[in-house]
């Protein structure tokens, strides 16, 4: 296991959220002021950081509906997480514990302001943890863009949310069996990107292709909303990876650090692979080859050094630009915003290269206890089980929906477009 601070691995299992546990000590003010600010960064990612993003790739006659979806997760997953989803991931499950916590803090009756979860308000942890389970579902909603009902998506998120999200973050951050096993993902490799990432392919194979892909093209918008999205990614990225030391201190900078040098090598890696292949440098490129390098750093950025951050960064670029031809090119999946070969396969990477990178001879922080190649095993048994628990109920979510509510809009109703069918509104009234 990682040699990281005790009070954070405290943290990062959940095991002050256990009955019976108590750490000594008193609130520390400059940590509480951090993870406030990267809270606020997280949900910046979501809203507007995401939605602007994923609306800029869609054709215009959808940009609400992706904007809707977002928006409408957002609400979703919060009153979610307060009815249960945060105690089922951080409190004791009892016999059950190595899979999934309890329900003694849903609604958390006992939360004041004065209730610390080591030295932060535990309003502060249950807010910053929150952020990240909104994101999560928002994800999949590139895979499924411009195709499925707006009832279907809101039933899906939240099924989703409590089957496939609650048992893998318990599983890693609550102190279930893989965090026992010595897992490492400080922020959300395996907990948020393999599990969106496969999941939003799922989706894409079972609602079927767009109508016209993939010989019809189907380019952004509005590219300046793209990278205004983007830009917003990487700034709130800093609290999604740097936050997650929930301390103000070397760890968080050095996770701050890393992040920004991945990001950084994989936009640069995506534009010389492009370049070289098609003889231009695109924009989509460049700021798809910085959330590959975000997304692929995520479970390492608090246990690797910088050296290992460019090393991180240029492979995600390359791995995930060749996972985005292979997907759409070669076996034409529509999974219309590349969220499974950019998320899902840059956390699959980034994953597994954690248990090299993390090693002191690798310039990362030191692994206690294993060798680079048992690393590596934990590693890969969690990316595996991950991926098959995250297909299979993703699977059975969508077919058990398509029976109930019905998954996709008409052909009529798609070519005519998801924001005037769905909410009988325009993005833009010139067009």
């Amino acid at each position: 296991m990682m040699k990281i601070q005790a009070k954070q691995s405290v943290l990062l299992l959940g095991l002050t959220l256990l009955p019976g546990f108590a750490l000594a000590g008193e609130l520390n003010q400059a940590n509480t002021a951090w993870i406030l600010t990267s809270t606020a960064l997280v949900l910046f990612m979501t809203l507007p950081g995401l939605s602007l993003f994923y609306a800029g790739l869609v054709r215009s006659k959808n940009v609400l509906s992706v904007l809707m979806q977002c928006f409408a997760i957002t609400c979703l997953i919060s009153i979610m997480w307060l009815a249960g989803m945060y105690s089922l991931i951080f409190t004791d499950g009892g016999s059950v514990q190595a899979f999934i916590g309890g329900l003694s803090k849903a609604f958390v009756p006992d939360m004041g302001t004065d209730s610390l979860t080591g030295d932060i308000p535990e309003t502060v942890f249950f807010m910053f943890q929150m952020t990240f389970a909104i994101i999560t579902p928002a994800l999949i909603v590139g895979g499924f863009a411009e195709r499925m009902k707006f009832s279907a998506m809101m039933l899906f998120s939240a099924l989703w949310a409590l089957l496939v999200y609650v048992p893998v973050c318990h599983w890693i951050w609550g102190g279930g069996w893989l965090a026992e096993m010595g897992a490492m993902d400080f922020a959300g490799g395996i907990v948020i990107h393999v599990t969106a990432g496969v999941s939003a392919l799922v989706t894409a194979l079972v609602l079927g292709k767009r109508k016209g892909f993939p010989t019809t093209a189907m380019p952004p918008h509005n590219m300046p909303m793209v990278v205004t999205g983007a830009g917003m990614l990487w700034v709130g990225w800093f609290g999604f990876n740097a936050g997650s030391a929930l301390t103000a201190d070397g760890s968080a900078g050095m996770a701050m650090l890393v992040t920004h040098i991945s990001a950084a090598a994989g936009s640069l890696t995506w534009m010389v692979i492009e370049w070289v292949k098609f003889g231009k440098p695109s924009v989509l490129g460049i700021v798809t080859g910085m959330v590959a390098g975000l997304g692929t750093i995520t479970p390492a950025s608090g246990f690797v050094g910088p050296a290992g951050a460019l090393a991180i960064g240029i492979t995600a670029g390359a791995v995930c630009f060749v996972a985005v031809q292979i997907v759409k090119r070669h076996f034409h999946i529509d999974d219309s915003l590349d969220v499974f070969p950019v998320h899902g396969v840059g956390g699959v990477v980034g994953s597994i290269l954690t248990g090299v990178f993390a090693a002191k001879s690798m310039g990362g922080l030191g692994l206690e206890g294993v060798t680079i190649m048992e690393q590596v095993g934990v590693q890969s048994l969690a990316v595996v089980v991950t991926i098959i628990w995250s297909a299979g109920f993703s699977y059975l979510i969508l077919k058990g929906l398509d029976i109930v509510v019905g998954l996709r809009v008409s052909e009529d109703e798609e070519v005519q477009g998801l924001d005037i069918i769905l909410h009988e509104e325009t993005g833009y009234h010139n067009l």
